[in-house]
């Protein structure tokens, strides 16, 4: 009898070490790791700011946007945010949960942040990309519906556009022309761009198809909108693309899609970025990947290489890179 409680308690203590071995492993793994999904870099004056979703297993615990800076897009320092590391602090403007895919822009002289909270779009303002940035009407842009995902693009002409994704028998993606001020848009603009038909865009054929993350640039006077399908706890979430010769479409999905999967980097979950260009002007996407082949969070922050050939976008798979502070 006593040989076999011996055995149960080394048993006991061979299941506790393994795991707290594996605990200690996966935090450590965290810990190296930045843990942003969907990611954005804004490069301003020398530096780049990464923004991005945070949560409860995140820094700061999910309480609203966080910066993290770095000079050459290989060590990173942060959170850098002004308030405690954060550039956006719950209570200081709209929202009070769910902060989501952030954007940076400037705007007449000053950074404007677009986000996503309580499944609704805010805009707040700031003299730095570190913020603080604060929208003291503490409303959303939409009276009534959700809306998330959102990205500003600013055309040649100075129109202003906002693509953001809509709540509406599936995740569907948006466009409409913004007012002068950015307050809202131009409802009767107000079009249907993208959504979930192809296969590869619902490989689990579910009733509610997924496209989002919507990031749009022109080129030779065609716009390019890249953006995401499935659900981001999917393996397969992966990017695409379509093109368009209006800022509204209508748009033509790119028959190699997708351009960016877990076939091509190797890891689960693979998308929802944003495209920006390095100092010396090379395109790239910054995106979010599955924490690991069994665990979809905390999500991490990894940076590819786009290349244009013809209007075509091409990734280069070799340049994949994940970011680490």
């Amino acid at each position: 009898m006593k040989k076999y409680l011996s055995l149960v308690f080394l048993l006991y203590c061979f299941i506790c070490c393994s795991q707290d071995k594996e605990k200690s492993s996966k935090t450590s793994a965290a810990a190296a790791s930045i843990l942003l999904a969907d990611p954005t870099i804004f490069y301003d004056n020398g530096t780049y700011y990464l923004y991005g979703t945070t949560t409860a297993e995140t820094p700061l615990n999910g309480n609203g946007f966080m910066v993290y800076t770095s000079s050459d897009l290989k060590k990173w320092k942060g959170p850098a945010g002004a308030q405690n590391g954060l550039v956006l602090k719950k209570g200081e403007s709209f929202g009070t949960q769910g902060f989501w895919a952030p954007q940076l822009f400037k705007y007449n002289n000053r950074f404007h942040i677009i986000y996503t909270a309580d499944e609704n779009i805010a805009i707040a303002s700031s003299d730095s990309p570190l913020g603080p940035f604060k929208n003291d009407s503490k409303v959303p842009m939409f009276a009534s519906g959700k809306q998330i995902d959102p990205f500003v693009f600013i055309d040649e002409d100075g129109k202003k556009y906002l693509y953001h994704v809509r709540l509406t028998n599936g995740n569907r993606i948006f466009a409409a022309e913004l007012k002068e001020d950015v307050s809202g848009i131009k409802e009767e603009t107000l079009t249907e761009c993208i959504s979930g038909v192809l296969p590869w865009e619902n490989t689990q054929n579910v009733s509610w198809a997924v496209t989002e993350g919507p990031t749009v640039l022109k080129r030779n006077g065609l716009y390019f909108m890249i953006y995401s399908a499935n659900d981001f706890r999917n393996p397969n979430y992966a990017v695409g693309y379509a093109t368009a010769k209006s800022p509204l479409g209508p748009w033509e999905k790119a028959a190699e899609n997708p351009i960016i999967s877990r076939k091509d980097i190797g890891i689960n979950g693979v998308g929802h970025g944003d495209v920006f260009y390095d100092k010396n002007g090379k395109m790239k996407y910054v995106l979010h990947t599955h924490f690991s082949s069994s665990d979809v969070s905390p999500r991490k922050t990894g940076i590819i290489d786009l290349i244009f050939e013809g209007d075509k976008i091409k990734a280069d798979f070799k340049s994949f890179v994940l970011l680490t502070e």
